[in-house]
């Protein structure tokens, strides 16, 4: 009788290795979604913003959507294959909630940041406060949490390429949920990291010409969905305006306040694709513990 509770337990731990020889809807759906995350870091990989990276974050939703109902199948078995994935497809989880969690608290972080600027600047015109003070104050937490998300991404490097790597080395006949998810894993890692150098903007102010900034300050109040802002780096124009303000000592800080609310917006809508997407991975995690742990 235990012999048969073994092999049974055994016949449904490993049930997880591999899809079924034959293709599945959701294997070719979660192709689709993954060409579609690849094309989109493709094109958008000199070129970071927020509309894009807001889509990706809807997008990985999908994907790992896609995922979660794959795990539901009922999956031919590969002998062998479980108990050598298991440790590693749990860890590949757990990555992918603490980046998220990490890209969620740099998001909360400059909200507050953000907040605590305009009650400078509402302050300031009150004639309460000097805007050099709050604006410094506001460009320390910058810099503190730029280096924080720097670490972060330090820590990052190498891990794409060896899930890969990993991922190239399964039978992609067999098409098995390891290589499913490491796949996932690498793209999911990638638009994650690409969130947090927009938050953070690694290249700086040093690629943006004398003229451009120029530009920059001088544009009109524009809403977040203005197709002309698309391409711009709401934080980045927020640190320029300020340095401006704070080096010419202007008395005028409408534009300051434009790119403020812009960045509100735009800290706002990829919050709400974090969150989702966070909900979605600990749904896949918790349907990964499930199998294993049958």
């Amino acid at each position: 009788m235990a012999t048969i509770e073994t092999n049974t337990k055994s016949s449904l731990h490993i049930r997880c290795n591999s899809l079924p020889s034959a293709p599945h809807p959701l294997v070719s759906q979660f192709e689709e979604h993954l060409d579609r995350l690849k094309s989109s870091e493709a094109t958008s990989s000199s070129s970071l913003s927020s509309s894009t990276i807001s889509h990706n974050l809807g997008s990985l939703q999908d994907l790992h959507d896609c995922i979660d109902k794959l795990l539901q199948l009922p999956i031919t078995p590969i002998s062998g294959l479980a108990r050598d994935c298991c440790d590693e497809l749990l860890d590949g989880s757990l990555r992918l909630l603490d980046i998220c969690t990490t890209a969620t608290d740099a998001l909360l972080e400059s909200k507050e940041s953000i907040h605590e600027l305009q009650s400078f600047v509402r302050r300031r015109r009150g004639g309460e406060i000097s805007l050099p003070i709050g604006g410094e104050k506001y460009l320390a937490s910058r810099k503190k949490l730029k280096k924080a998300i720097h670490e972060g991404l330090r820590n990052l490097k190498g891990i794409k390429n060896e899930l890969i790597s990993s991922s190239s080395k399964n039978d992609k006949e067999n098409f098995s949920l390891l290589s499913i998810l490491k796949e996932a894993e690498a793209v999911t890692l990638s638009s994650l990291k690409s969130l947090l150098m927009f938050v953070s903007d690694p290249k700086g102010q040093s690629k943006q010409s004398r003229w451009s900034m120029i530009s920059t300050l001088k544009q009109t109040k524009r809403v977040a969905c203005d197709s002309q802002v698309s391409d711009t780096n709401e934080f980045n124009k927020v640190d320029a305006a300020l340095q401006s303000n704070i080096s010419h000592k202007s008395s005028s800080v409408e534009n300051l306040q434009n790119h403020m609310e812009n960045l509100e917006i735009c800290i706002q809508v990829l919050e709400v694709g974090i969150e989702h997407l966070l909900r979605q991975l600990i749904k896949t995690r918790v349907s990964l513990l499930n199998i294993f742990n049958y």
